[in-house]
């Protein structure tokens, strides 16, 4: 087993790493306690190519291996790459590309929705994980060779399904179905950090301007501080507590310990001033305007259509052997239930051959669902 621990020997293996066509990486790393992810171990494996990178060691720089992963002639492995994907990012300034994630993939050959990374291995390579070192503490030092070889098995065997998953794909013709959500992973919108924009992770309660830019100052005031301090959002304010400040917008420090979502004594502390002040800025409009687009309501009498076409597309995708969620979402649902030509994938491209078609002939009532058997099979309809 290779554990790189100085920036010599990681230049020696990214040298090797750099003439592979694909190489599988994955992370071990700790952030409970913390907003920014603490990397502990990097391991990677290529064809006749494998090692461990300890990101702690005093005597590494990683710069040699994220050139690697910057390379557009090596694909980087990954499974389930976002929370990986993030760590790098924050690293290189970029996202590694070009990028395969087996998880997605699995989607698009049947293997079900988010597949866990040990029922991959066992339906594709017919091998066991040992689970036994799942629960390491990563940043503890020094690692056993029995913790390292747990680590490293993570991605000899991710090496070994990248093939594998990429002949399925090819043999029956559906590289296509997984470019979507491959150009989502490598959307760098999707690891934004900046506090302005923090928001836009929370669920809107209501559609009013005054609540909108309230939540907006809360969400981006509580963002900056768990940054500064390097703790979790929730260390800072729960998103329950940001909602109350939200619709309430207290005026006051007293006003804000009257709330019940927000923790007694906070609007005592430093930080009570604070999100007053917060509050009074988004009240004065100082901030840029919002653009929030509300949805549509689903029109009266649709939700049994709704409530059919996600059956249609439980049945649909059974039979061809994809995940559902990789053909259409609950929005797509109910926007087709709304309208024939809504602008959704469902009815676009290889989802509209697999489902979107069906589902309108649903709509329009030249197709059938029948239970036999306690069985739902789809059939047209004579008329």
């Amino acid at each position: 087993m290779q554990l790189i621990k100085d920036t010599s020997a990681l230049a020696a293996l990214s040298k090797d790493l750099a003439k592979a066509p694909y190489a599988a990486v994955d992370t071990e790393f700790l952030r409970e306690t913390t907003y920014w992810p603490k990397l502990c171990l990097i391991q990677v494996a290529a064809p006749g190519v494998e090692a461990i990178i300890d990101p702690l060691s005093a005597e590494l720089d990683l710069k040699p291996f994220l050139d690697v992963l910057a390379l557009p002639s090596v694909t980087k492995v990954f499974h389930a790459a976002r929370q990986d994907l993030e760590i790098f990012l924050n690293l290189m300034g970029q996202l590694p590309a070009p990028v395969f994630d087996v998880q997605i993939a699995a989607m698009a050959c049947g293997l079900g929705d988010s597949i866990a990374y040990d029922a991959l291995v066992e339906a594709l390579l017919k091998r066991k994980i040992d689970k036994s070192h799942r629960f390491t503490d990563w940043s503890r030092r020094p690692l056993s060779e029995a913790q390292l070889a747990y680590a490293l098995a993570d991605v000899t065997h991710l090496r070994d399904l990248y093939p594998a998953l990429r002949e399925r794909l090819a043999k029956d013709g559906r590289e296509e179905w997984i470019s979507e959500e491959k150009a989502a992973l490598l959307d760098p919108d999707a690891y934004d950090t900046n506090p302005e924009n923090a928001w836009r992770r929370l669920k809107l309660r209501k559609w009013n301007a005054d609540y909108v830019a309230a939540l907006r100052a809360v969400a981006a005031w509580r963002e900056k501080r768990a940054q500064e301090r390097n703790v979790p959002r929730a260390r800072i304010l729960k998103d329950d507590a940001l909602q109350e400040l939200a619709e309430q917008r207290p005026k006051s420090v007293a006003a804000m310990e009257r709330l019940r979502a927000v923790p007694k004594g906070f609007g005592n502390s430093r930080h009570g001033p604070e999100i007053v002040q917060a509050l009074e800025e988004a009240a004065a409009n100082q901030r840029a305007p919002i653009q929030v687009e509300r949805p549509a309501p689903l029109p009266a009498g649709r939700g049994p259509t709704v409530e059919l076409l996600k059956v249609l597309l439980r049945c649909e995708a059974e039979r061809h052997q994809v995940a559902p969620r990789l053909i259409a979402n609950a929005a797509d649902i109910e926007a087709i239930a709304a309208d024939d030509n809504a602008d959704v994938p469902a009815l676009k491209g290889w989802r509209r051959k697999l489902f979107g078609e069906a589902a309108l002939k649903l709509k329009q009532g030249k197709l059938g669902l029948l239970l036999k058997n306690g069985h739902v099979t789809v059939q047209e309809v004579n008329q």
